[in-house]
């Protein structure tokens, strides 16, 4: 069977997920899913450090419970998601993140919220799939079209027009999300 790879553009709470097949130099779109971070029923796991942030009811045992929580629906949503027939041979993945900046640097009480929500979904996610035998790498999202570029030895033009014929094969809604969780993908399957 030919390599499958894995992208995810990570959301706070979700992420978008777009599974390649083949050799990097014609690669083709197997599926898409949305993979669910945190928990359907327990709404504050969504954004568990915004959660009350406004009326200063966060404390650390609140944050520590939605993090459990969080940890469990990835590992779950992972297994399910892996369990897809067409994703058997995953050989890697990458995700596609907003920031990587560490959250006790960031002075901003609102934006240190999201950015440890960034990093803690980001952080759950790459321990699921790792936990699967996956390795993961993590691209920036300012940062992906150079490294698609440098990584696919292709120009930007080409790659958009073959991450568009992916959104053709696998149908709507197609946006940049789900164009960054197959560029992510396919520089996956490029280095496997």
């Amino acid at each position: 069977m030919t390599p499958v790879a894995l992208g995810f553009r990570v959301k706070s709470g979700y992420a978008i997920a777009v599974a390649l097949r083949g050799p990097a130099s014609a690669p083709f779109a197997v599926a898409r899913h949305v993979v669910e971070l945190s928990d359907p029923d327990a709404a504050d796991t969504r954004q568990p450090y915004h959660d009350g942030f406004y009326t200063h009811e966060v404390d650390a045992r609140t944050i520590a419970r939605r993090v459990r929580i969080i940890e469990r629906a990835a590992k779950r949503s992972v297994a399910a998601l892996l369990k897809d027939g067409r994703l058997v041979e995953c050989r890697g993945a990458g995700l596609v993140v907003g920031s990587v900046i560490d959250p006790a640097k960031v002075g901003n009480p609102h934006i240190r919220a999201h950015a440890s929500e960034g990093r803690l979904f980001r952080t759950v996610l790459e321990s699921a799939l790792r936990s699967h035998g996956i390795g993961c790498e993590v691209i920036v999202e300012k940062q992906l079209a150079a490294k698609a570029a440098a990584g696919l030895e292709r120009r930007d033009s080409e790659i958009k027009k073959v991450l568009a014929g992916f959104g053709k094969t696998l149908g709507g809604p197609w946006r940049a999300d789900e164009k960054a969780a197959a560029a992510a993908a396919w520089l996956a399957l490029s280095s496997n």
